[in-house]
């Protein structure tokens, strides 16, 4: 599979009706679990040199609508890493404490350290999402936040950090087969928000929004990801293989048995 395709670093302007959420007709089910089990496999053994090493950092920033499946992409794909080396943030509502200081904080105070791969479950780019959809802030400062973030992001990629962005795409139509699931199945009923149903009616709002922090923030150095996510096994192939190829691309190599150990015999 070609990522590359999926993969958005420098854009002028996006409008998501042009990309599709679906996978193609093509696709089968069946090869792609048995891909994403190798590929799954695979990232294991990355993870466990990119901790031993202790010198890359990996921040995977996930974003998508309600019920875009951005859980349960943390619990089917990341499940494969060590959570020893591995940690989930998640953006929700930022607290009085969060509110008293800048709008990236609470952002910067959880990217991830040396042999760290950090997940942002929602992220700083909340503050050109909702805030944006809700009218939280005027228009011209979170306009200006654009450039905040890229040069954030800069920062983060000059000091070692390894950024990617993941965005969920899913249709209006599949987000109300999901919402109804839950609605339907009482074992999902924690699961829904009559909040989201308010969000909603947002949608084309919220996808203009996406479109833009997407076209405005992709750069080579912290690309995007518009991952197809209708089908959810299809999303998790995809995410899996990107994340692959990510660690593959850092010069990842186990630590040299340090000379002190030379001579030691186990009793």
């Amino acid at each position: 599979m070609d990522t590359k395709k999926f993969r958005i670093d420098q854009h002028s302007r996006l409008d998501l009706s042009d990309l599709s959420p679906d996978r193609p007709d093509s696709a089968d089910k069946a090869a792609a679990a048995a891909e994403t089990a190798q590929l799954l496999t695979r990232l294991t053994a990355l993870q466990e040199v990119l901790a031993a090493q202790a010198k890359h950092r990996v921040l995977v920033v996930l974003q998508a609508t309600d019920t875009g499946g951005k859980d349960g992409t943390i619990r089917r794909v990341f499940s494969a890493m060590n959570p020893q080396g591995v940690r989930v943030a998640s953006f929700k509502a930022p607290s009085d404490l969060e509110l008293a200081h800048d709008y990236l904080w609470r952002a910067h105070a959880e990217v991830p350290g040396n042999g760290e791969v950090v997940i942002f479950n929602r992220s700083h780019y909340e503050d050109v999402l909702i805030v944006r959809v809700n009218n939280l802030v005027p228009k011209n400062r979170w306009e200006q936040r654009y450039e905040h973030i890229r040069h954030f992001e800069q920062m983060l990629a000059d000091e070692g950090t390894t950024i990617i962005k993941l965005f969920l795409h899913i249709s209006k139509d599949e987000q109300k087969a999901r919402l109804q699931a839950r609605l339907t199945d009482p074992t999902k009923h924690w699961k829904f928000n009559p909040a989201d149903l308010a969000e909603r009616a947002h949608w084309d709002d919220y996808q203009r929004a996406f479109a833009d922090a997407i076209a405005e923030t992709g750069r080579p150095h912290a690309p995007w990801f518009v991952i197809p996510s209708n089908s959810k096994w299809y999303r998790d192939r995809i995410i899996a293989q990107i994340l692959v190829e990510t660690l593959e691309s850092l010069d990842l190599a186990s630590p040299s048995d340090p000379a002190s150990l030379a001579g030691i015999v186990i009793p």
